[in-house]
């Protein structure tokens, strides 16, 4: 703890504390960022570390925010006070991201700015600021932080990494910064005893008997906000002869105690500015003094309590301590807190969002006029991606309004917005009021699908299809369009919960579109909930032509808005499942692009995922590892947490087996627990796959006929298929493999593709002699050169090859599994290349292993940013795809460079492997 006297500072204790923060000041001189964040109970010294890490600061930029409880509600109010010393640096940031911060800013109007771009420009501003000089960002009092700053921040501490950028958060024990979970901390405990006596010491002025010092440093519990204020006031008789009977009382709630007890002592008139001051977050003296005028405050009022150092009222309003102006702010009777709001509301430069909300919190009952003025003021918070502000002026403005089926409306889209602000609880909270209350049909069937909707964002269990289901069905008599979305929605939840439901499934789904009214004229969405809905009742034959014509909507017509950008990953992924790669190509390809190029980041992990899994069946493995790094900073990023599905499949095809297999088993876990059926079958059948590829066929069998049993979980049952055909053949299992195929020829004869078609001639060729496999191998290799599928023409020239060397025909079999081993190799899938290479040992022949390649020593995130920078993109851009400040792509560049030897990016991109080149253009 400080104290301070004439030329003289000091901080007891905390040495621990203070040798990390001076290290933090070390490293970022050095040009290296640092995160730490600061927890501990109220009082136990984080503010006076802060401020010594503040005057320790020399030679480097220090900006300041704090939380202010009554300002939770205002989006972007924190992140405000940090940038504000660098607002005049906006035009150094890239277009959009300048234009996003200048519109959560209010600095100028337009469209709702994505909150990751909002980010990416605050981790730039900073970087920024730091060219010249290392930049301390100290923040106090984090858990009061309103949730978009919270947010913004957090991902901002996530990806510093080399912009000699420290971020320092100081929060409670609270539960209520969620946000900063998982970033380094350094727990501050209660000083020892010699040092909270010294503090006690400073305090208390004349002798003093030992045995009363250390009953109250005792009760104090080493915490130096206590061990000052709770002397505070006492009388010498108090102190000599000790406080009395220990309390049972929390140490805080003694410390609000010893607050409440000093207020106590004040003027009525004093209180009442000191509980303007703590209503009022901005600290601002003017408005303090304008509210106090319509009070009838007088200017007087303020000298008591700033002799008793309780609030500084100079170029900024300060409480002596936070916990000050939270027991200020909770003492306070419910018509003061009336009185006080309202009189703030007068204030002639208050903006019109603080207007509206000391409006609602002065009105004594429902009033329309204000709820309509929160409502404007919930737009322009959306406007600025302040989702979790919207949401509290919405809630706000549902209590305030009069009329029960409006607020019921109101209600409704509160809740909406906590759902996308993902706070499920309260969303839920919203629906129980919204429920309560009297409403229509379609109010009630709104309620309904938003129930479902809260359940399948914050738990993709089992449980989300039935109420998803239950919900389109209500909607059919009284929205049509909202009803088909709807069942669409429970389409995808089915899928994703697939043999782990707990209710209705996609057959069920399936029945009740069938059985609902049709739209006409009909969309590519409905087109395409027509074509799924078939495919699970009538199977590929009946499904495939109109299936087809909603994959050829979805390639050609605009993708209007959010829900149908939403829709794209089901359209890819019944493009998979009808073995249609060109259509998957093409519309997983254009997923990503229009999730990257709009910003709808909770939408890019499952575009990227289905783009892997279509990248790697190309077998361009290198593209794909880095959608792989991509996916995982996105996620790192976001905190969106979708299941690895993509590097799953990337890493079978690889055949490294422990690493896959390591996957494999804590994805499956992972699934498991959170009710995901279709990541079961994902990762069985990767597990497959992998064995197949090691060729340990009997240990194959069983993931294959795990993730084949089940086949409405679309695509990747289909493939279990083929692994559990191969598998079987070759274990001995005839009948297994027989019953495999007869499953496998329905669909792929129905479909007609390429790829389809290839698969079925060589696994049908796994089950047959002589010429017939021979010539169904060869129709294979046709079929599979027609199709985007290398990986299967790979396999299949390697499973000829084999056959033919089983067959007797070395010199035919090298030829083939020399194409197989070529292939495999520059693919970089492993475990295929090394078989190829052990059956051209046996037909007699040699064939060299890989080459060291040095692309190896890369790590995901360095070689996708190779990628880029061979691409000839710039270091801002490479950035703004994987979340990076320009800097930290620079840092990385530099060791890239170093382990591939070279030096410049146009030697970098003549370094990229072969089958790089091409997607670093593309």
């Amino acid at each position: 703890m400080y104290r301070t006297g004439p030329g003289r500072q000091r901080l007891y204790g905390r040495r621990r504390e203070i040798d990390q923060l001076e290290r933090v000041l070390v490293r970022i001189r050095t040009g290296q960022s640092q995160v730490l964040v600061l927890r501990g109970d109220a009082g136990i010294g984080k503010t006076a570390l802060l401020d010594h890490m503040a005057r320790r600061a020399a030679g480097c930029h220090v900006a300041r925010a704090t939380g202010v409880e009554p300002e939770m509600e205002l989006a972007f109010a924190g992140l405000h006070q940090l940038c504000a010393p660098f607002l005049d640096r906006l035009g150094r940031l890239p277009p959009p991201q300048r234009d996003a911060l200048c519109m959560v800013f209010g600095l100028r109007d337009g469209t709702m700015p994505n909150r990751f771009l909002v980010g990416l420009a605050v981790l730039n501003l900073l970087s920024d600021a730091a060219e010249d000089r290392p930049l301390l960002c100290l923040v106090d009092d984090a858990q009061w932080l309103d949730q978009a700053s919270a947010d913004t921040l957090a991902f901002v501490a996530r990806r510093l990494l080399a912009e000699s950028v420290a971020l320092i958060f100081a929060t409670r024990e609270t539960g209520e910064d969620r946000a900063l979970r998982g970033l380094p901390e350094l727990n501050v405990l209660g000083l020892n005893d010699v040092d909270a006596l010294a503090v006690l010491r400073t305090a208390l002025h004349g002798p003093l008997d030992q045995s009363v010092l250390d009953e109250i440093a005792a009760e104090a519990r080493g915490n130096p906000l206590a061990l000052l204020e709770l002397p505070r006031g006492r009388t010498a008789a108090e102190i000599a002869f000790g406080f009395g009977p220990p309390s049972t009382l929390p140490l805080v709630t003694r410390m609000e105690q010893e607050f409440l007890r000093q207020l106590a002592t004040l003027p009525e008139e004093t209180r009442r500015l000191l509980l303007v001051a703590a209503v009022e977050p901005v600290g601002d003296p003017i408005l303090l003094w304008q509210a106090a005028g319509q009070l009838g405050i007088e200017a007087d009022a303020a000298t008591s309590a700033e002799a008793a150092g309780l609030i500084e009222i100079a170029a900024r309003v300060r409480f002596r301590h936070p916990l000050l102006r939270s027991v200020v702010f909770r003492a306070a009777s419910a018509a003061d807190l009336l009185a006080v709001h309202g009189a703030l509301a007068k204030s002639p430069d208050l903006d019109p969002d603080r207007r509206a909300w000391h409006c609602a919190q002065s009105s004594p009952g429902p009033d329309e006029e204000i709820a309509a003025e929160l409502e404007r003021s919930a737009d322009r918070a959306r406007a600025r991606g302040g989702i979790a502000a919207a949401a509290a002026f919405l809630e706000r403005a549902a209590t305030l309004t009069p009329s029960p089926d409006r607020r019921v409306e109101r209600a409704l889209t509160a809740a909406q917005a906590k759902l996308r602000a993902g706070e499920f609880d309260q969303a839920s909270e919203l629906l129980v009021a919204a429920e309560s209350g009297p409403s229509n049909d379609l109010l009630r069937a709104r309620v309904t699908l938003l129930r479902a909707q809260v359940t399948f964002a914050s738990d993709r269990s089992g449980e989300a299809p039935g109420l998803l289901l239950s919900a389109a069905e209500r909607l059919e008599s009284l929205d049509v369009a909202l009803a088909r979305q709807t069942y669409l929605d429970a389409f995808t939840a089915a899928m994703f919960a697939g043999r782990l439901t707990t209710g209705p499934g996609m057959a069920e789904v399936a029945h009740a579109v069938r059985r609902a009214p049709a739209r006409l004229p009909r969309g590519k969405s409905d087109l395409l909930l027509e074509g799924l809905a078939v495919l699970s009742t009538e199977g590929y034959a009946a499904a495939t032509p109109l299936g087809r014509r909603a994959l050829q909507a979805f390639r050609t017509e605009d993708i209007a808005g959010e829900d149908e950008l939403r829709l794209l990953w089901i359209a890819s992924i019944a493009a998979a499942d009808m073995w249609d790669d060109d259509s998957w190509h093409a519309l997983s390809t254009r997923h990503v692009t229009l999730a990257r190029d709009s910003g709808a980041l909770a939408e890019l992990p499952l575009a990227l995922n289905s783009r892997i899994v279509a990248v790697t069946f190309t077998g361009d493995l290198a593209t794909a590892a880095a959608l792989v790094e991509e996916a995982r900073a996105v996620g790192e990023a976001t905190g969106i947490d979708v299941a690895p599905y993509g590097a799953l499949v990337h890493a079978a095809w690889l055949g490294r087996e422990r690493q896959a297999r390591d996957l494999i088993d804590s994805t499956l876990k992972e699934v498991v627990h959170r009710g995901e059926g279709i990541g079961v079958t994902v990762a069985q059948w990767a597990r497959a796959l992998l064995l197949n590829g090691l060729g340990r066929h009997d240990e194959a069998l069983a993931p294959a006929q795990q993730a084949s049993e089940f086949p409405l979980e679309l695509a990747a049952s289909n493939w279990g298929l083929v692994e559990l055909v191969e598998s079987a053949a070759r274990s001995g299992e005839t009948g297994v493999a027989a019953d495999a195929l007869d499953r496998l020829v329905r669909m792929t004869t129905a479909t007609g593709a390429h790829w389809a078609l290839g698969v079925e001639a060589r696994s049908r060729a796994l089950l047959s002699v002589d010429d017939t496999a021979d010539e169904l191998y060869r129709r294979a290799i046709d079929q599979l050169g027609r199709s985007r599928a290398t990986v299967e023409l790979a396999r299949a020239h390697l499973l000829y090859g084999e056959w033919l060397l089983h067959e007797g025909r070395r010199s035919d079999a090298r030829t083939h599994l020399h194409v197989a081993h070529n292939q495999f190799t520059a693919m970089g899938a492993e475990a295929f290349g090394e078989r190829a290479r052990r059956a051209l040992m046996v037909s007699g022949e040699t064939a060299p292993g890989r080459a060291p390649d040095p692309w190896q020593e890369l790590t995901g995130q360095e070689a996708e940013i190779a990628r880029l920078a061979a691409a000839r993109r710039t270091n801002s851009e490479i950035g703004a795809q994987l979340f990076l400040s320009p800097r930290t792509v620079e840092w990385h560049l530099g060791k890239i460079f170093a382990k591939l030897g070279v030096s410049s990016r146009r030697e970098l991109y003549n370094a990229l492997p072969g089958d790089m080149r091409e997607s670093a253009l593309s």
